[in-house]
């Protein structure tokens, strides 16, 4: 783990304490103890469910890609993933590029490929996310007494992350767009890395894009993405809502649905702001402060916090970082501590094109 990830986990950790100190960490203890069990350990194994169903959503855009897994396979990727994610202050992003390139190595497809499945995947999450995230700004604009700033705050991230997920899709699908793409890549990567063959590197980058591109609008074209990928996908958001449902559960507290699926996205769209690894001490924060001015007592809110993300957070993490090294040292390699000189990741680049070109290749021969 990086040192600028264990500051920003120690920043956000402090937060969290802070604010568990000015509500009463006594107070907050008590109602720790009077937690129903059973309740918690509902939670989680809805939490578990909830495992099974990223996996399986992930599974139906793989089958669409012609990517051959099971969801038993696949769920092992999706807790790395949720792992790298909740360690990496990059807006719930940073284990996709871990989770493309895992699948890659498992299924022995080109890595462009791979992540286009979970682009794709990525979007089919984001976009019943878009509609609960407006259908609930404008809910908490009337029930509850937002600083003009904060409402800013959330109006400004839903409309940045509508463009951006427009942007991806139609970069994925327009060719012109993705040339564009493709050459402000190949500039970016010039300035650090000048050892490589211009040339070379540009021919590399747009057939690695091309092959993108190619995946995506196959899956687009898919319609088992529209008749059961985005029905699932608001399924799992209605399932997180309950998983918190139940954890008020436990602590006596019979929270209106509606309210905790508010607060749920309101916090879920400040992890999103790439500032803290996994939103830490920001949602926290968030839930506890929505909670207590919805007339919950603030341990109660606090407590039901701290259960809710010892659950969905730090639980999927500790698994995640388990399971890590199964997958090797290469993966290590990708979010290991040690920095990689300019020449190796140089090399790599060029590796992992070349394997992508070879793949082609061997397409291409006649039987």
């Amino acid at each position: 783990m990086k040192h600028k990830t264990v500051i920003f986990l120690a920043i956000g950790l402090a937060i969290m304490g802070v604010m568990l100190y000015f509500i009463g960490i006594d107070q907050v203890i008590d109602a720790l103890k009077l937690a129903n069990f059973w309740f918690i350990l509902l939670a989680i194994l809805i939490q578990f469910f909830i495992f099974y169903l990223y996996a399986l959503r992930w599974n139906i855009v793989n089958k669409t890609a012609n990517i051959n897994t099971t969801v038993k396979e696949i769920i092992p990727m999706v807790l790395v993933g949720m792992a790298i994610n909740n360690i990496t202050p990059s807006g719930r992003g940073g284990g996709e590029p871990v989770r493309a390139y895992i699948l890659s190595k498992h299924v022995n497809k080109p890595t462009e490929e791979t992540f286009a499945t979970v682009i794709a995947d990525r979007a089919l999450d984001t976009f019943p996310f878009l509609v609960l995230a407006v259908i609930t700004i404008i809910a908490v604009m009337v029930y509850f007494s937002l600083s003009k700033l904060i409402l800013s705050i959330l109006i400004i991230s839903v409309i940045v992350i509508t463009i951006a997920f427009i942007l991806l899709v139609y970069m994925s699908i327009n060719q012109k767009a993705g040339e564009k793409i493709t050459a402000w890549i190949v500039r970016i990567i010039k300035i650090f890395y000048k050892k490589i063959d211009p040339e070379t590197l540009e021919n590399k980058v747009i057939k690695a894009i091309a092959g993108f591109q190619k995946t995506m609008k196959r899956m687009l074209a898919d319609k088992m993405i529209l008749y059961y990928g985005l029905p699932l996908s608001f399924f799992i958001w209605a399932v997180e809502i309950a998983r918190v449902f139940v954890v008020f559960l436990a602590f006596g507290a019979n929270v209106d649905p509606i309210l905790i699926g508010e607060v749920f996205i309101v916090a879920s769209l400040i992890g999103m702001i790439p500032l803290l690894p996994g939103g830490i001490g920001a949602v926290d924060g968030v839930m506890i402060l929505f909670y207590s001015s919805a007339g919950i007592p603030p341990s109660i809110s606090a407590a039901a916090t701290v259960i809710e993300r010892l659950i969905s957070f730090w639980m999927p993490t500790m698994i995640g970082f388990a399971i890590l090294p199964h997958y090797g040292s290469s993966v290590l390699d990708k979010i290991g501590t040690t920095s990689i000189s300019e020449e190796k990741t140089a090399k790599e680049i060029i590796d992992e094109l070349d394997y992508i070109e070879d793949i082609d290749e061997e397409e291409m021969k006649p039987e």
